[in-house]
């Protein structure tokens, strides 16, 4: 597990541990499609919870993955952004930025799957940075969580990725 400021024990508090089972989840997607984590076994799955759609740092860290979309496709990899947006907010986002990964929206009941993997913000109404890295049998490999105002790194997500191959 990754966390990016020393001392910050308190965001990792709930948050599911290297070697857990992921907590399974539906949620809607941009298009109001269900999306099931447990349907995805068989894939790695790489489940990125982000603050707010159209903000500055979100929209630079998921158009980075955008852009490096084949560094999770080369190992079978499924990225799925979340935030406490609703559907509309989330396609709305997705075909300004042009990402072709599923958006999903953990708008009502508000924040609730951002809670399961202990990354929701309460004061704020957010979710944090987290990003849950979770092979095909559903065990979680990686986690980085980082607070508010602080980007994810793109390199730490390919080392943890090349750890797990093609499924």
């Amino acid at each position: 597990m990754t966390i990016s400021r020393a001392g910050r024990a308190d965001l990792l508090q709930g948050v599911p541990a290297v070697g857990d089972e992921a907590p399974d989840f539906e949620l809607v997607n941009q298009y109001g499609e269900p999306v099931r984590l447990s349907a995805l076994r068989g894939r790695n799955v790489v489940v990125v919870f982000f603050p707010f759609a159209f903000s500055g740092i979100c929209t630079g860290e998921l158009c980075e993955i955008r852009d490096n979309l084949a560094v999770f496709e080369d190992v079978n990899a499924t990225v799925l952004g979340v935030s406490v947006d609703s559907k509309f907010a989330q396609r709305a986002y997705a075909e300004k930025e042009g990402y072709s990964f599923e958006l999903l929206a953990d708008f009502w009941p508000h924040g609730e799957v951002a809670r399961q993997y202990g990354v929701f913000d309460a004061g704020t109404g957010m979710a944090l940075r987290g990003t849950f890295i979770i092979d095909a049998a559903g065990i979680v490999r990686y986690v980085v969580v980082n607070p508010r105002g602080q980007a994810r790194d793109l390199a730490e997500y390919r080392k943890a990725l090349a750890g797990l191959g093609a499924a």
